[in-house]
């Protein structure tokens, strides 16, 4: 089918807009449902695949969740499902909803690690989120069956599951405290743990969201991100369904593999578009572009209105790079919305106010490591983004490490409280309690208030603290970044301890050379580099391009590479000549 014969879903009806004003998600759906608008899906081209109106999906998900009911499957029941972008997933995540279950979104397999890589890490979540059943796509059957049978949970295909008998039932009513699904964190460093969201924290936040960038007349979502996200799941899959937007959609792997895809939707869209993406999306399409290209004959950017960045670090640099690229095809910097959020409080904890776009302060590094300023020594700065204000109903507060609040300015560990905020880690009550203290969430993360507004510095696990010294392990990949040839998520640093039994900074480093007095030239020019940095002598490790480990947003995960390396898992390259 073609875009000739297919129409996609309109950007407005007469349905007034609702802003996620339920009280359950089921009944967020039903009134969706009456409204003209849907889910659009496209192919790696950015051509009309499938149009799925809301009221199509209705039924499928309650004659879905027919055939749950008949299977055995019933209220608090967990029913894993393989994160597609597809209709066959929306539906049967709306099914789990209407049956009173708790649909757990798992990933897709990706281009790292391989076959039973991605066996181990289903069967790892598998057996965290006991559930009844796994439901997956029949492309990858043979993978996820033996996940399945790994955790001794039944696992069919969907085709095959939408060929089962479901007579129609009475389903379970739904109440605001009641769970509504199982998120799986992928910044936790606790993994794996389910972040079990109620109905009422998953309205309270899409209603938040919806405020903050002012959700409204003939907007329109554009998305690549996954599904098995958090930002992906509930900003670009359930928030559309609760606020009423019709969403066009390519799948993650389409856009791995064709960037720029993602412009073209949007610059095909009639409406204003909502769209979001970590850093790395914005670096990799303008990193695609040429110079030479004539941007503003292929692309019209003029109506992208809300430019999401969130799921990691927002790099002014890279961020600026976008606007050198695309500003001759209309793409405004004011776009920018900047957002802070995280798993374990459904989504979003501030955002930037609509137009305000990206503003930075420049903030000395000893001031970000804790250390006194050496005033013989010229000052070094870091620019950190400001990543807006909290939520309606969301409260935010800086403390210091005896949990005592901080004043403006003045860097500590995020916390933040609100409706918003998880139930739990699913049957992990330790866990909980580590990170729910009277209400408010510790959220992990570093950063500080200024005039009501969220900075972000870093994740304080990801800290490397030597000889009483504070480092930021991404002050040291972006300065790695700097040198030729290398692009984000090449390098991951971290600390190791050394064979004199004290600790050191480590990087590991794609390495795309192949000489091995080159690779020498390489390791010794990044070790310099580094030691610019910090002031200290470090371990670099040159390991094969595509090596270095990712969490299922996309993101650089440190820890595990820090795993992998010590396990022996990752090698680096042999620099003998």
């Amino acid at each position: 089918m073609t875009d000739a014969v297919l129409t996609p879903t309109p950007n407005d009806c007469n349905l007034p807009r609702r802003r996620s004003d339920f009280a359950t998600f089921n009944e967020a759906i039903d009134y969706a449902a009456r409204s003209e608008k849907g889910l659009n899906f496209h192919d790696m081209r950015g051509g009309l695949e499938r149009v799925y109106p809301y009221s199509e999906m209705r039924e499928d998900a309650l004659s879905l969740s027919y055939k749950l009911v008949a299977a055995g499957i019933g209220k608090e029941d967990r029913v894993a499902l393989v994160a597609e972008t597809s209709a066959e997933f929306a539906a049967l995540f709306c099914a789990c909803i209407y049956a009173g279950a708790w649909p757990v979104p798992l990933p897709l397999p990706t281009t790292f690690g391989g076959k039973d890589s991605y066996i181990e890490q289903l069967s790892v979540q598998l057996q965290s989120s006991d559930p009844k059943i796994l439901l997956y796509p029949p492309e990858i059957s043979e993978m996820a069956k033996a996940a399945a049978d790994n955790q001794g949970c039944d696992g069919e295909s969907w085709d095959v599951f939408a060929r089962r008998e479901g007579p129609e039932c009475e389903l379970p009513t739904a109440r605001p405290d009641d769970i509504s699904y199982l998120q799986y964190s992928s910044g936790s460093t606790r993994f794996p743990t389910g972040v079990a969201v109620t109905h009422e924290a998953l309205l309270h936040n899409l209603y938040g969201h919806a405020t903050g960038v002012d959700l409204g007349e003939n907007d329109r979502v554009v998305s690549w991100l996954p599904w098995y996200h958090d930002m992906g799941l509930v900003g670009c899959f359930l928030s559309p369904i609760a606020n009423q937007a019709s969403v066009d959609y390519i799948r993650t792997e389409h856009f791995a593999r064709r960037p720029l895809a993602w412009l073209d939707l949007i610059s095909r869209n009639q409406g204003n578009t909502l769209s979001y993406s970590p850093t790395f999306g914005y670096d990799i399409c303008a990193r695609r572009i040429s110079s030479q290209s004539h941007v503003s004959e292929r692309f019209d950017l003029s109506r992208w209105r809300t430019a999401g960045n969130g799921a990691d670090m927002i790099r002014p640099d890279v961020m600026q790079n976008f606007v050198n690229a695309f500003a001759e095809a209309g793409f405004k910097a004011s776009a920018f919305t900047p957002s802070y959020g995280l798993a374990e409080a459904t989504l979003a904890v501030t955002v930037m106010p609509p137009g305000e776009g990206i503003r930075v302060e420049l903030v000395e590094e000893e001031r970000l490591s804790g250390r006194p300023r050496d005033l013989s020594k010229p000052a070094r700065y870091r620019a950190i983004v400001n990543c807006g204000k909290a939520l309606p109903g969301m409260e935010v507060e800086i403390r210091d490490e005896h949990g005592q609040p901080k004043g403006d300015h003045q860097i500590g560990k995020v916390w933040c409280r609100g409706k918003s905020v998880m139930h739990s880690y699913f049957r992990n009550e330790e866990a909980t309690e580590d990170c729910l203290v009277g209400g408010w969430l510790d959220t992990g993360d570093m950063g500080y208030l200024g005039d009501d507004y969220l900075f972000v510095v870093g994740r304080a696990k990801d800290m490397i603290i030597i000889n009483g010294k504070n480092l930021w392990p991404q002050d040291i990949e972006w300065a790695v970044e700097q040198l030729p040839g290398f692009n984000h998520g090449d390098i991951a640093a971290f600390s190791i301890d050394t064979d004199n039994g004290e600790e050191a900074p480590a990087v590991l480093v794609h390495c795309r050379v192949s000489e091995p007095e080159e690779r020498i030239k390489l390791r010794d020019q990044i070790a310099d580099k580094v030691r610019g940095v910090t002031g200290m002598s470090c371990v670099v490790e040159l390991v094969p391009p595509r090596t270095l480990p990712r969490t299922s947003s996309g993101k650089l995960s440190r820890a595990k590479a820090k795993r992998l390396y010590l396990s022996g898992e990752i090698q680096p390259l042999d620099l003998a000549a």
